[in-house]
């Protein structure tokens, strides 16, 4: 009742909303523009020094990478014309393909490779990983990359083609050389769009255009593989921090996509004349409740058991995703259908539920100090999430402090280590696409406090485990380290986990050409 009380109201608003003018100078009438509503506004611009999926969307559009992940999930060369790797599967050579230039005009570089390979190596989870077993990363002339290992290794391209934050993408040395902990700020890349800097408005606005000067490859599109082929003069990013306003704009035909309308929405979209509605990533989406490892009351392990084991996944998912076509129960910390999916140390969350929450809140000595939780008000599942949160941790015993901001506030905050008291936090939440987290290397997953994920948790038994998983001999072998990585997640209170769900997409009819992939892409799309 609830549901369709709301869906009326929701559609009654999309009619009674005045079509949205969009601000500032328009393109001329013979440009081919693709219009989007991004699911974030684009505030930090540097893909490595953020895990945020609105700026990793903003690093695909602007670089390239020298490899990439197909649909198949395998890695395919981008950059890279040949590889080839010694018998001793010590030795890694990759030369770089005819016609790669940075969008300044000169040309692409294997020393600019190497170093984006070491700056996304000190960040991302599989890259810390390789960097522990390389020896040397080298460029033996301008088109050629010399990687040498200390001992074989089982995810040498995995790791530099993989498709989700942190991806690997290559920068001009000199932007490549800023300290990883530092964002860079000029967007010189080669990929198939140049960030038109003059024109973004942060809040409101970013512009792509086309670089006429970037050559595809041959091969056809395969999730973030393929040729890359433009079929548009620009793309702009039109942000709304309001769902029924930017679903009243696509409905108006004002923008022609709309990147991730709230699941509510869904039906109102899909029964708008000229619209589709639609999913197009079939692994989902894991979600998370993010515990600050370092900071009182969550640098106590028992006190975040005793959150986890409140967080009953059917009442996170019907209150964020709402419709059960769109979300399923998953206890699993890789997504559930996966190779490595396990049922190991999940008991916690199997049987969660509010008085059990109570109960090992009791034993844990919590002493009442408040929880801060940062809830994105824009994103609308992460701050159903956090509401969430918030009431299952006053009904377990605990001081919550609801801390309201957009997303992109959230990403830089939830950078910070501070106190409490100097902007820092306890709690955030968010999702991992489930190609991010189909192993244990991935970032998310780090017990590394120094160089893993934020939250930082510690833990030399998770590590050992995640280091020995690319160095297995055989599937068996990831599966028995992959269900120790897991068992430790939920030993040490890593994170709540939130259960899987998907989420739809929705355009106008003549936009063609869209690549089914667990990121969104905006090559090969026309506007007819």
């Amino acid at each position: 009742m609830f549901r369709s009380t709301r869906r009326a109201l929701l559609f009654a608003a999309a009619l009674a909303v005045p079509a949205m003018v969009l601000a500032g100078p328009q393109p001329a009438a013979a440009e081919k523009v693709l219009r989007v509503i991004p699911h974030a506004d684009l505030k930090n611009i540097d893909p490595i020094w953020t895990t945020a999926y609105i700026t990793r969307n903003h690093g695909y559009m602007v670089y390239d990478t020298l490899f990439a992940m197909d649909a198949n999930l395998k890695p395919q060369p981008q950059m890279v014309d040949t590889w080839s790797v010694s018998d001793d599967q010590l030795t890694w050579t990759f030369k770089l393909r005819d016609g790669l230039k940075w969008h300044d005009g000169a040309p692409v570089t294997a020393a600019d490779c190497v170093a984006s390979l070491n700056r996304w190596g000190k960040r991302d989870g599989m890259g810390q990983a390789l960097m522990n077993v390389m020896d040397s990363l080298s460029a033996a002339d301008d088109k050629t990359i010399v990687m040498k290992l200390k001992q074989p290794y089982g995810l040498v391209l995995e790791s530099i083609g993989k498709i989700s934050s942190n991806v690997p993408f290559m920068m001009p040395k000199r932007f490549a050389e800023t300290d990883p902990f530092e964002q860079v700020t000029d967007m010189i890349g080669s990929g198939p769009f140049k960030f038109s800097k003059d024109e973004w408005v942060p809040g409101s606005k970013v512009v792509y255009l086309k670089n006429e000067d970037y050559v595809p490859r041959s091969e056809p599109p395969s999730y973030a593989a393929g040729g890359k082929v433009v079929k548009v003069d620009r793309v702009e990013w039109v942000y709304f921090p309001d769902q029924t306003t930017a679903m009243n704009a696509l409905i108006n035909n004002e923008v022609d996509y709309f990147e991730q309308p709230a699941n509510d929405l869904a039906p109102i979209l899909a029964n708008s004349p000229g619209i589709v509605v639609e999913v197009n990533d079939p692994v989902g989406n894991m979600g998370f409740a993010r515990f600050n490892h370092l900071l009182p009351p969550f640098d106590n392990v028992k006190v975040r058991r005793a959150a986890m084991a409140a967080m009953k996944q059917e009442d996170y998912l019907l209150a964020a995703v709402g419709l059960p076509e769109y979300f399923s129960t998953c206890y699993s910390v890789f997504p559930c259908g996966t190779p490595l999916e396990s049922t190991a140390g999940s008991e916690i969350v199997k049987s969660a539920g509010v008085e059990e929450g109570k109960k090992l809140l009791a034993e844990s000595g919590y002493d009442g100090t408040p929880v801060v939780i940062m809830q994105p008000t824009d994103i609308p599942v992460l701050s159903a999430f956090s509401l969430v949160t918030a009431e299952k941790l006053r009904k377990i015993g605990m001081k919550v402090d609801m801390q309201a901001m957009d997303w992109s506030t959230l990403t830089s905050r939830r950078a910070k280590r501070d106190p409490v008291k100097d902007g820092g936090w306890n709690i955030f939440h968010t999702w991992w696409i489930g190609a991010d987290v189909l192993n244990p290397m991935a970032i998310a997953y780090s017990g590394d406090p120094a160089k893993g994920w934020f939250g930082w948790p510690s833990d030399a038994d998770l590590e050992r485990a995640r280091t020995a998983f690319p160095l297995a001999k055989n599937v068996a072998e990831q599966k028995v380290l992959a269900t120790k990585v897991q068992d430790r997640l939920y030993a040490i209170g890593s994170h709540g986990n939130l259960g899987a769900f998907f989420t739809p997409v929705a355009y106008r009819d003549n936009v063609k050409g869209l690549i089914k992939s667990p990121v969104q892409f905006f090559w090969n799309i026309s506007v007819e």
